[in-house]
């Protein structure tokens, strides 16, 4: 311990050191005169300047040069990072070196740079203060280059102002690269061309979406705004319908045929793309086999096509309020891979042998035919469970009895319940939100769940065992690190104030309790405020080569296998598992870490889409409620203002600290709270206030709330 705690000092001073060099122009510098810069005169800490300039030196950051004197080797005036865009317009470069710290640029000196390019930026050899500043001189790599937004056109010009806060340049259009664009009309346009002496970008309008606050508009302007194409190219669909629908007998004898077990889809009632299904048989020997049968995509895609590199640039699926922009063609995602009810059809499968207590006995993963024989909608399976339908009822008895042994097993062994509330719109034949409803997780749900991810797992813990004490074999996994320290503690301390307790000693016992404290706050109120804040201290999943391991399933081996109608990676996973199942070497890591990167990124433009489309339909939902009073949760606090969930429809707006008239606040960010500066008066994250709806801006997708507070002259007279 005492060892790594010298590490961690010596890393510590080792930054301080070449920090301190470099602001000072790499002048030469003896141990005596660094320590005295750094105001840093006991014998501890000089010694441990000297051995981190001795050690440097055999590194080669430092060179030694007379009387004892070092300076940096090479002063790192160049370096390459992100431009993360400020709302004043000025920007941050986040170097790629995770030891940099991060370079602020002035909005001049950001040249042509936009949010999250790539660029090459010159630092300033003296900084201002503690701050390193500096200027971009080449963009190495645009992030996006087409934005929506709205056009405005002039007797002469137009121009484009985009809808992204973070592009603070409106685009250039000509009259003439218009394309058939009209005044206020949502469109996307793509800049062309950038002059050196210009102050904005030059561009062409390549899409009209049509009329601003038009559902269809607005939801097609999410997905091109989150880099999702539209439609499909020409090609992609050429690819999809030249692909034939018989399945060959000389294909079926290459697979194990379950088209005469019993097999079944549960899915929601309105799915069109079914890409798992479930067999079911009692053995002889009194266990069950219970196979996981996934559509089988990788037989039909064909690895470098014009379909491939189209699923893999996509990388995910995207599920609006209103509808599913799939990763793969229609004639695929709920045509060929569908798992439709009365039809062969092609899988790949993990089949598991389970007795009484949910224990694997035996396991297979191969490529199986399958005949599904009902399709159940999640409600349906839910009766049957309930005793209100007969059909499948012995059979579905079993199912859900090994599916709640198999998830005790999972939270035994530390697995963390979030159960946050999904919001869901009944919206009009328009597309107009009429009302809003909470999506209920019952048995059905969790039965199909938990064998999906005993399929994922079982997968994940045969590649990551097949490669142990040889080679190690490439794979996709899905990783999710244990929280931060920090970020749990902060949490904890929260939870604290609602009369939760989260034991920090190990990660069972936070796992062990953050399900009591799920369990304890489901219903209530303060449900989604307290799941929110606990999955934001958590870590996010991501797909890599690298790690195996999953902490809030607290499973040591975890993939995607189950869904590659859906997600590429799991297309990913199924090529790679036949592949290895035949005897196959392994492949380049390298080459699938950065398929795997790519479709993190991918998974998250999504998640953000998704979220963008509920906060647009939440807006215009509340447009006809502006001046109509609700009760409301505080859900989050900012240093402009504090977001309010309304807890009759799960709404969210802004309470901005410049409209609340009876004190000054200030934000806290360590209390999750703002506090009034002369009354000391606080909001609490977790706190009920009464709202007024304020204001709705669609465009911004922004919904403003006023506090209503407390009559003023009972506040005086202390009633």
């Amino acid at each position: 311990m005492a060892k790594k705690k010298s590490n961690h000092i010596k890393l510590v001073f080792t930054q301080l050191i070449k920090d301190l060099v470099e602001k000072e122009g790499n002048k030469p510098l003896n141990y005596k005169q660094i320590s005295a810069k750094l105001n840093l005169h006991d014998a501890e800490s000089r010694q441990i300047i000297m051995e981190v300039l001795e050690d440097e030196s055999f590194k080669g950051t430092f060179k030694k040069i007379e009387k004892g004197k070092y300076q940096l080797k090479e002063l790192k005036t160049f370096l390459t990072g992100t431009v993360a865009i400020t709302t004043d317009g000025s920007g941050f470069i986040i170097p790629d070196d995770e030891f940099e710290k991060d370079i602020y640029v002035a909005p001049r000196k950001l040249k042509t740079a936009l949010h999250n390019d790539k660029v090459k930026v010159y630092v300033y050899a003296k900084s201002n203060g503690k701050r390193k500043e500096g200027e971009v001189v080449e963009i190495l790599e645009r992030a996006k280059m087409e934005f929506t937004g709205i056009v405005k056109v002039s007797e002469r010009f137009a121009f484009f102002i985009p809808d992204d806060r973070k592009m603070v340049h409106d685009i250039f259009i000509p009259l003439s690269d218009l394309n058939g664009a009209t005044q206020g009309e949502k469109a996307i346009a793509k800049i062309t061309e950038w002059p050196e002496d210009a102050k904005n970008p030059i561009g062409v309008i390549t899409r009209v979406l049509g009329k601003q606050g038009e559902h269809n508009t607005e939801m097609n302007a999410i997905l091109a705004e989150y880099g999702f194409p539209l439609q499909f190219p020409e090609e992609v669909e050429k690819d999809a319908e030249e692909i034939s629908e018989i399945i060959t007998e000389e294909e079926i004898s290459k697979r194990r045929d379950f088209r005469d077990i019993l097999t079944f889809t549960i899915d929601p009632f309105d799915a069109k793309d079914f890409d798992d299904a479930i067999s079911f048989q009692k053995l002889e020997n009194g266990n069950y086999e219970i196979g996981v049968h996934i559509a089988d995509v990788s037989h039909y895609i064909i690895p470098d096509s014009a379909l491939d590199k189209e699923a893999f640039n996509r990388g995910t699926s995207v599920y609006l309020v209103d509808r599913v922009i799939p990763m793969l063609p229609e004639k695929l995602s709920n045509g060929l891979c569908s798992l439709r009810p009365k039809e062969d059809k092609l899988c790949f499968a993990a089949v598991f042998e389970l007795d009484s207590n949910a224990n694997v006995v035996n396991q297979w993963f191969g490529k199986t035919v399958i005949h599904s024989d009902r399709r159940f909608s999640y409600e349906e399976a839910q009766e049957i469970i309930e005793g209100e339908s007969t059909e499948l009822f012995e059979e579905m008895k079993i199912l859900n009895e090994l599916a709640y042994k198999l998830r005790e097993k999972k939270f035994k062994e530390g697995a963390i319940s979030f159960e946050s509330t999904e919001v869901k719109f009944k919206l009009d034949d328009a597309g107009k939100p009429v009302g809003v409803y909470v999506k209920e997780r019952k048995d059905a749900h969790k039965l199909i769940e938990d064998y999906m991810l005993l399929a994922n797992r079982k997968v994940a813990e045969f590649m990551a065992k097949k490669g142990k004490g040889k080679q190690k074999y490439t794979f996709v996994y899905r990783a999710h690190d244990s929280p931060k320290e920090d970020a749990l503690l902060n949490f904890a301390n929260f939870a604290i104030r609602f009369g939760y307790k989260i034991n920090t000693k190990n990660d069972k016992e936070i796992a062990r309790s953050l399900n009591h404290l799920m369990e304890d706050v489901e219903g209530k109120k303060e449900q989604n405020v307290l799941t929110q804040l606990a999955i934001r201290s958590m870590a996010k999943a991501i797909y890599t080569t690298k790690k195996t391991s999953h902490y809030g399933l607290a499973f040591d081996f975890y993939t995607h296998f189950t869904s590659p109608i859906r997600r590429y990676p799991d297309v990913m996973v199924h090529r790679l598992l036949e592949h290895y199942l035949a005897g196959g070497k392994s492949v380049g890591e390298e080459e699938y870490e950065k398929k795997s990167i790519h479709a993190s990124q991918m998974e998250k433009k999504a998640a953000d889409a998704e979220r963008a489309s509920i906060k647009y339909k939440q807006a215009e939902y509340l447009e006809d409620n502006i001046g109509r009073e609700y009760d409301g949760l505080i859900s989050g606090v900012t240093e402009w203002g504090m977001y309010v969930e309304i807890i009759e429809n799960k709404c969210e707006g802004m309470i901005r600290l410049r409209d609340i008239a009876d004190d000054f606040y200030v934000w806290d960010e360590k209390n999750y709270c703002i506090i009034g500066q002369r009354k000391k008066k606080k909001y609490q994250l977790g706190d009920e206030v009464k709202i007024l709806v304020k204001k709705v801006d669609l465009a911004k997708r922004q919904i403003d709330f006023t506090l209503v507070q407390e009559n003023k002259q009972d506040k005086d007279w202390g009633f």
